[in-house]
């Protein structure tokens, strides 16, 4: 049975953990600290079960620095979870996106 944990479609199925990876895209680096402190609803250990299932989709690294760890997104990581699988859309997107275009000149 594959691990359910590693998968990263079910890892952003979450909207905290969506929002977590929307705050390492805007802020590069953030410790578990100041990632609570975005959610004052949860407790700090939450927060550590959520970037534990990011770590293991391959989503985000944590680097330690002193005595904090800092997490970042794995750009690597959202490249092979997510890279086939935009690519598969990728023609559609693109005649879909030249269409508009070709629409908007017609105005």
């Amino acid at each position: 049975m594959p691990d359910e944990s590693a998968d990263p479609f079910r890892a952003i199925a979450d909207p905290t953990r969506r929002r977590i990876l929307e705050l390492l895209m805007e802020r590069r680096s953030l410790t578990v600290g100041e990632l609570a402190a975005e959610f004052p609803e949860l407790v700090t250990s939450g927060i550590s079960k959520h970037l534990m299932t990011l770590r293991a989709a391959g989503l985000v690294v944590a680097v330690k620095a002193g005595r904090h760890q800092h997490y970042r997104i794995d750009d690597g990581g959202l490249e092979a979870a997510f890279g086939a699988w935009i690519s598969t859309y990728e023609s559609y997107w693109s005649s879909a996106l030249t269409k508009l275009h070709d629409l908007s000149l017609d105005d």
